[in-house]
């Protein structure tokens, strides 16, 4: 039987613990980052937690746009994670080959269509190599299982919904890119996107959020990150950053301090960025 309660960031102990159980998944997240050489995929082959499925937002992504990995229609998600072997019932553990970068993206995708039952594992696959745990290679052997997506819009942002809500300071938006990619001091890494920021955001870049081991800081390291940034945690926060996906670990890390309902700039400045119609802002912040 599947576990009460699942916690949001699990170790590598309540993972190994866990293994044997086959409702408990763990799930490599990979995304297409510009400049990464690394091919995530072979990876993945030579060398991954035993039982491990490999997650790729680039292929349970949207179709029909150029945007990078956008979230999909649950009727395009729900197949394909089922096909991964992942059911509704079962508890999946994300993680990720750098540590804490693209696992938070796959822990808030599945949030946000109404799976409940995810966790990532801190300090990823470096952490659980590092402790000598178990690992495998080749491709796993799917067994499809039924999945099904619940959407949670609460969860996600349009460029309209971000728009109207810096217009109307109901939300904050926190953009977790690098400091010189906020202020437009460096070109942006997406092609064809302008430098800069969305005007009213506030920066918090992501490395800020994890230790020099890789693994989410403390809750009340956290919150000091938080507090030094300008962030009001009494009011709804927004995430963004290059293209949907760093934003997902501060998600991660205010759901971590109680706020369970911070929202993600989906298209973020991938989207932003590219869209002449929109205001952008260079320099420090507004």
């Amino acid at each position: 039987m599947p576990d009460a309660a699942v916690p949001d960031l699990v170790d590598p102990d309540w993972l190994a613990a866990r293994l044997g159980d086959p409702h408990v998944r763990p799930v490599d997240v990979i995304f297409r980052m510009p400049g990464l050489e690394r091919d995530l995929r072979a990876e993945f082959a030579d060398r991954h937690i035993p039982g491990a499925v490999l997650f790729d937002v680039d292929d349970i992504a949207a179709p029909g746009t150029d945007l990078p990995h956008m979230l999909p229609p649950p009727e395009v998600f729900a197949p394909k994670v089922g096909a991964l072997g992942i059911g509704s019932d079962d508890t999946v553990v994300c993680y990720d080959a750098f540590g804490l970068l693209s696992a938070a993206r796959g822990w808030w995708m599945l949030r946000a269509m109404g799976h409940e039952r995810v966790a990532v594992l801190d300090g990823g696959l470096p952490r659980w190599l590092a402790e000598g745990r178990p690992a495998e290679s080749g491709e796993p052997a799917l067994q499809p299982r039924r999945f099904t997506a619940r959407p949670r819009p609460e969860l996600v942002r349009s460029r309209q919904e971000v728009a109207a809500a810096l217009e109307r300071r109901a939300e904050q938006v926190v953009d977790v890119r690098s400091a010189d990619r906020f202020t437009g001091a460096v070109p942006e890494v997406w092609p064809g996107r302008r430098a800069g920021h969305i005007p009213g955001s506030r920066n918090l870049p992501w490395p800020d959020l994890v230790g020099p081991d890789g693994r989410l800081l403390p809750p009340d390291r956290l919150a000091e990150r938080l507090a030094a940034a300008g962030i009001d945690r009494a009011r709804p926060v927004v995430a963004s950053c290059g293209s949907g996906v760093t934003a997902c670990l501060l998600a991660l890390a205010l759901h971590r301090l109680g706020a369970r309902d911070a929202a993600v700039y989906d298209g973020s400045w991938a989207e932003w960025g590219l869209s002449d119609d929109l205001p952008v802002a260079v320099g420090a912040e507004d």
